[in-house]
């Protein structure tokens, strides 16, 4: 028996075919990405760019670090970012807004990790020396810690609006943008004409074994590049990396249905267990659960363990599951079956 991780989609792995496309390369393509001479590399930026209208894009390792490369450039020491106290740029990027921007937090408190463009409003700081100065508004879409909840779209354009009216900058942290895009049927396009920057993650749902993309106009690309360098973020022969990346944006989002809906699977499974509090609304591939207390989390986990299916406690009674491309149907089929016998 096999073990079942549901942890994070950030465990998924390549799949025969990505591997066997990022094999078939021809060698000629690959360069030294610092110098722009990796073709691969640069057909994933123009790829992903046009993908959303945007002008430009860089290649990084990680989402993290397009975020702080992103929020680097839109702000400054002495300044502020709006973003919610659920997001990851605030939670999980190990206090990178003050360690690397020297920019402080006002946190927005709306349910699943989503708020209004009139809180957004509401929290503009007016021009006094006690405060910091307001320069940028960074959603997530979807949100990790709001159970994959997707943002509806009206708001968003409402909170450009809100940022342009005010000379903010906003920047989207889209890690699973596309689980977003499938879930409420919309396009890329329509993003990249609201955010003035956009990350977006190669790796979890997409599959691809690492990297995550900055998209901007090109002067904000040009300067980008300067700070993924000076981060440590420069890569040389990546070609290899990126073909995966190109694999996935061609071959992989379509199918982000099919983790969606078996995220719906398991939801419905959950509701017939014993010591479950509340289910946050199941949108995309996340699923997050509350149980009656700390007792009831651990003796789920354990029995989870015990056939071989791991799961993340979050905090605050919570369990999350996530659903991704290496799971099949009867993977999903054991988990609820396993489910279907917990007892308290």
């Amino acid at each position: 028996m096999h073990t079942i991780d549901l942890r994070s989609d950030t465990v998924s792995k390549p799949s025969p075919d990505m591997l066997a496309y990022m094999q078939s390369i021809d060698q000629s393509l690959i360069g030294d990405d610092v110098f722009g001479e990796d073709q691969l590399v640069n057909e994933l930026q123009t790829t992903a760019a046009k993908l959303f209208g945007m002008e430009a894009a860089l290649f990084c390792p990680s989402g993290t670090m397009t975020n702080q490369i992103a929020i680097h450039l839109h702000t400054g020491p002495g300044t502020e970012v709006i973003c919610h106290e659920q997001s990851h740029v605030f939670l999980y990027e190990g206090g990178g807004i003050a360690a690397n921007s020297g920019a402080s937090c006002l946190l927005q408190y709306g349910n699943n990790g989503v708020f209004s463009a009139a809180a957004v409003e509401a929290a503009i700081r007016k021009d006094d020396v006690h405060f910091p100065r307001t320069k940028l508004v960074c959603i997530e879409n979807t949100v990790n810690r709001g159970g994959g909840a997707c943002w509806d779209f009206n708001e968003i354009e409402k909170i450009a609006k809100v940022c342009q009216n005010n000379q903010l900058a906003f920047h989207l942290d889209g890690a699973r943008i596309f689980n977003a895009l499938i879930a409420k049927n919309e396009n890329a396009l329509q993003y990249g004409n609201q955010f003035d920057s956009i990350s977006i993650c190669l790796s979890k749902g997409l599959g691809a074994p690492i990297g995550s993309l900055l998209l901007g106009n090109q002067a904000f690309i040009y300067n980008a590049k300067r700070i993924r360098k000076r981060w440590g973020g420069g890569m040389r022969q990546a070609g290899y990396m990126a073909a995966a990346g190109l694999f996935a944006l061609n071959n992989n989002i379509k199918r982000l249905e099919i983790d969606h809906l078996r995220a719906k699977q398991i939801e419905k499974q959950l509701t017939h267990i014993g010591g479950l509090k509340e289910i946050l609304p199941v949108e995309t591939n996340i699923v997050i659960f509350e149980m009656l207390n700390l007792g009831l989390v651990q003796k789920l986990i354990n029995h989870l363990q015990l056939h071989q299916i791991k799961a993340n406690h979050i905090g605050n009674n919570r369990i999350r599951f996530v659903l991704h491309l290496n799971q099949s149907n009867e993977d999903i089929a054991r988990v609820c079956e396993v489910l279907s016998h917990f007892s308290i």
